[in-house]
């Protein structure tokens, strides 16, 4: 019994100097591994950093040009999402810079605007945007209806106040309930803080998929699958080479973890109420269920650029389908079935709960339990197309002989 446990050590340890020596003697890999895994979170975040749309330009056309058409004008210009970028004589004018992206809308105040208001009818205002772009849709829809609201509770508050309400009883007929609204978990309201915290996630995923692609494609390439080590053969020997590679790749990939959960999240200020050690409670099953897959699939690969070419395609597929850039509910429950096959559609959101959110470890009990699931039985698929592997080449060498 100790000398079988000694073998395994020994089988561990050769196979886990093995694997970094390989890995860090591999220009490729290595620059997917951690440069590729360092550059995309960063550049994403850098792209992301000015999330919040302000002073969006738009154009203005008043027909009316009145005292209070151009009040409503100072108000709509006064917003921080909107900036008047000029002041045309009709809506053809409009249009033409329109189409040119020099505006992302036009404002059409009508004729007769002052007049309908002092007979106490109600008037309109016609907004036209670019809907191609829905940030800038929603931000510039959000400032023209804000500053409408404002201009039409005013003018009411006038009416209350000229049939005798004094201004606090007009203010309160306007407004009888007092509504407070808070943005829990994303105050800015803003894009980057949320759409970023799971697009890092399935980032380190796919760079690691990649990367243990391209170390195993290149043995697979050069036909170096042979391993000669006492014991190897055996099945003991097999699950110690997967807990040696894995150990390897877990090592490596601590540093670009560390730098993209970590770094990245306070430079950028990502929301985070998480206990940090309920994170790591779930990221070492992740990291270790992504290198049990990844070393799997790794012996599909004859060449390096084949696990190159088919992860990196997979990639966009994986982030749609894993519920982070469209919502889970409306993805074919099929599509959504499969995409559990990898790790980070489940890591996902049980991550940002625990970091945005603040939640407790028994509140995502269920994805622990079902990463730790994933985890052993993807072992056990590298132990079986491992030893399939290494019997394969085996039988080819007696033949030879």
């Amino acid at each position: 019994m100790l000398k079988s446990i000694i073998k395994s050590i020994q089988v561990i340890s050769f196979t886990f100097s093995n694997e970094l020596k390989r890995i860090f003697t591999d220009t490729g890999a290595l620059l997917i591994l951690l440069g590729a895994a360092v550059i995309y979170p960063l550049a994403y975040s850098v792209a992301y950093k000015n999330n919040v749309l302000e002073e969006i330009p738009i154009g203005i056309v008043d027909l009316d040009n009145t005292v209070a058409s151009h009040q409503l004008e100072k108000m709509i210009n006064s917003s921080e999402k909107v900036s008047f970028y000029s002041a045309y004589e009709n809506l053809e004018e409009a249009k033409t810079d329109l189409w040119n992206k020099k505006i992302n809308g036009v404002v059409l105040i009508s004729k007769g605007f002052e007049t309908q208001l002092s007979k106490g009818e109600q008037a309109t205002i016609s907004l036209y945007s670019d809907a191609g772009y829905f940030l800038i849709y929603k931000e510039t829809l959000t400032g023209v209806l804000q500053s409408t609201s404002m201009f039409s509770a005013g003018i009411e508050i006038k009416k209350l106040m000229a049939k005798g309400s004094s201004q606090e009883q007009a203010l309160m007929k306007r407004q009888p309930i007092n509504s407070s609204f808070y943005n829990l978990y994303n105050p800015s309201s803003s894009y980057g803080p949320y759409v970023m915290p799971g697009i890092l996630l399935i980032i380190l995923q796919q760079t690691l998929l990649v990367g243990i692609g391209m170390v195993n494609g290149t043995d697979r390439e050069k036909r170096n699958n042979k391993i000669v080590f006492p014991g190897m053969m055996k099945q003991r020997g097999v699950y110690s080479i997967i807990i040696g590679k894995s150990l390897a790749y877990f090592f490596t990939s601590i540093f670009s973890f560390s730098f993209a959960l970590i770094w990245v999240h306070k430079w950028f200020t990502y929301p985070s109420k998480e206990a940090f050690v309920d994170l790591l409670v779930f990221l070492v099953p992740f990291i270790f269920a992504t290198i049990f897959l990844g070393l799997a699939i790794s012996l599909i690969f004859q060449k390096r650029e084949h696990s190159v070419m088919f992860l990196v395609f997979l990639s966009p597929i994986v982030l749609f389908l894993s519920g982070i850039s469209w919502p889970a509910a409306l993805i074919p429950k099929p599509l959504y079935f499969l995409a559990h096959i990898f790790p980070g559609t489940k890591m996902a959101p049980a991550y940002l709960r625990l970091r945005t959110m603040g939640v407790d470890l028994s509140d995502v009990r269920s994805e622990l339990i079902f990463l730790i699931v994933q985890m052993v039985i993807y072992f056990f698929i590298a132990a079986a197309a491992y030893k399939f592997a290494i019997n394969k080449q085996k039988n080819k060498q007696e033949n030879r002989a």
